[in-house]
């Protein structure tokens, strides 16, 4: 453990990571972050929505499906807009 927390490049990851820097990596970890919440929200909004009509299993499975069409695109033109920001 202590061999990972002393690691120069995981160290700088989790810098720049804390720090806001956007590059690929954080780039795609927040990406992954983001579609892991909403895939939690989808599935709690699918329970219920329609937890009684069609069941709760199925519709939480609908909602953790459905829910990341939309924050993805969402999270990749929050991505544009901050690097466009940040240049001017």
């Amino acid at each position: 453990m202590r061999d990972i927390l002393t690691n120069p490049s995981l160290r700088d990851f989790f810098t720049s990571l804390a720090n806001g820097d956007l590059n690929i990596v954080t780039g795609l970890v927040w990406i992954v972050i983001a579609t892991a919440l909403s895939m939690i929200g989808g599935a709690i909004g699918g329970m219920l929505l329609a937890g009684k009509d069609i069941g709760y299993r199925f519709s939480a499975m609908l909602g953790a499906l459905f829910a990341p069409a939309g924050v993805i695109p969402a999270i990749l033109l929050g991505f544009v807009i901050i690097n466009l920001l940040r240049i001017y």
